[in-house]
């Protein structure tokens, strides 16, 4: 994959990865192994072993006496260091480094990666900020979909959508796009969203609720083409919703959400599991209609507040060349 080489990727929260239990990761059209040890060191190989291509992340983790851990292969047990290196049977000498490491920037709690791609852009400081400032209380809406990471990123900066893929959950009424900032690959956008007064009978099914007041104001930041920033402040709590897109393949894509909060009130706290829940619900409504529509369906009607959309469109196209014209004159 070709689109979008460059751009920096944020593939886990650290709280994603137990130690010494493997995940498998997809991006860019490759597979790769990701792991933690006991010391906190994390490793990323690809995912193929080099001897007959079984799946690594299939595996399990060989704890070693000074704290790391080696992948070993499910086909044959063969054990691979962080840099790819292994000892085969009958020799006491460690081989040649067979599996070239994905290369991480590992901030505090966030892992990311180019790809194995020459930067383009930098990485944002603004998740360390978040994570220094709030309380980390969760992932939620971890998901890969079947679909390509333009359609993703256009539905994610669609600001109509709340009310089809959305109606039951928020009601909304009305989205009004109040401002839109369009700093080339960094936009902000400023929206209002009156929604219907929920009943006692939506707040027992689910209290998060209480968070929500009448108009939604909402605050989004976005970083093209990794990465959207929701700011939330009410009496109850300030809440941080941010949400990472990652392009597996060509037709799949990967999406998940940290969510981060300082509170209020006693009972912002109360709440921490049911806002997980709710963003999860949100994901998952996203994730069902991608699957819904024709991505290569020529759009012959044209609504209100896209906006957000003509960005995508317009850095998707350039990328990582920002192109005019700047909205924002």
């Amino acid at each position: 994959m070709k689109q979008l080489q460059g751009s920096p990727w944020l593939l886990a929260h650290r709280s994603m990865l137990k130690p010494n239990k493997p995940r498998k990761i997809s991006l860019l059209g490759k597979d790769y192994v990701l792991w933690q040890d006991n010391r906190g060191s994390i490793n990323a190989l690809p995912n193929d072993c080099p001897h007959m291509g079984a799946m690594l992340s299939a595996g399990w983790c060989v704890r070693k006496p000074d704290g790391s851990s080696a992948i070993a292969c499910p086909f044959h047990a063969l054990e691979f260091d962080g840099n790819g290196c292994t000892v085969l049977p009958g020799s006491n000498k460690q081989t040649r480094s067979l599996l070239q490491p994905l290369e991480l920037v590992v901030q505090g709690d966030l892992i990311w990666s180019y790809g194995g791609c020459e930067p383009k852009l930098p990485i944002p400081e603004i998740m360390n900020e978040i994570a220094a400032e709030y309380e980390f209380i969760g992932v939620t809406g971890d998901r890969s979909i079947a679909t390509d990471i333009l359609s993703l990123l256009l539905n994610m900066h669609d600001y109509n959508h709340q009310n089809g893929t959305h109606r039951e959950l928020f009601e909304i009424e009305e989205v009004q796009v109040k401002q839109f900032i369009d700093e080339g690959l960094h936009s902000h956008a400023y929206l209002s969203q009156l929604r219907k007064q929920p009943t006692w009978r939506d707040i027992l099914r689910n209290p998060a609720q209480i968070a929500m007041p009448k108009v939604l104001e909402a605050h989004l930041e976005n970083f093209f083409p990794f990465m959207g920033l929701m700011h939330g402040d009410n009496k109850l709590l300030c809440l941080k919703e941010c949400h990472f897109y990652l392009p597996e393949t060509i037709g799949r894509s990967h999406v998940f959400v940290l969510m981060y909060m300082k509170a209020y009130s006693a009972i912002a706290h109360l709440l921490k599991g049911n806002l997980l829940k709710l963003i999860d619900v949100v994901v998952e409504q996203d994730a069902k209609i991608l699957t819904q529509i024709y991505p290569n369906s020529p759009q012959r009607i044209k609504l209100n507040n896209e906006v957000g959309m003509d960005w995508v469109r317009r850095n998707f196209e350039s990328f990582p060349v920002v192109a005019l014209p700047n909205l924002s004159r």
